[in-house]
């Protein structure tokens, strides 16, 4: 499997980790807190230590996140906790190969009742 760089997951994520004073109020927030073995502000720290290999093992982590951006709303600093899960999320799911989205497939999952902005998102999220 290739390496995963810090550098690629911040900029997956847009996430600045610096910005993070390591308050704990994201972790605090967090529903899945005891679920995971590796909580949101540890996410933060890891990312910015350039520590990706752990977070990509971590499946009680990256798979308990509920994404419900709960530690977005908390974070006094906008650092951004859960997106940087996702993006460890899409690394895991590129290194396993199953990126699979693309242009000339896209015909194929429209639905009538698809809002387009679902469409361009998706093909946004799994082409970074």
């Amino acid at each position: 499997m290739a390496q995963v760089s810090k550098e690629e997951i911040i900029r997956i994520s847009g996430v600045n980790p610096l910005k993070c004073m390591r308050c704990g109020k994201c972790s605090a927030t967090c529903p899945s807190y005891e679920e995971m073995e590796y909580h949101p502000h540890q996410f933060v720290y890891m990312v910015e230590k350039g520590e990706i290999e752990p977070l990509l093992k971590s499946a009680d982590s990256l798979y308990h996140c509920l994404s419900c951006f709960a530690c977005v709303e908390r974070c006094p600093r906008n650092v951004e906790p859960a997106k940087l899960v996702e993006a460890i999320r899409l690394a895991v799911i590129r290194q396993q190969g199953q990126n699979h989205l693309k242009p000339e497939t896209i015909p194929e999952v429209l639905d009538e009742d698809l809002p387009q902005q679902a469409i361009v998102s998706a093909f946004r999220k799994y082409s970074k």
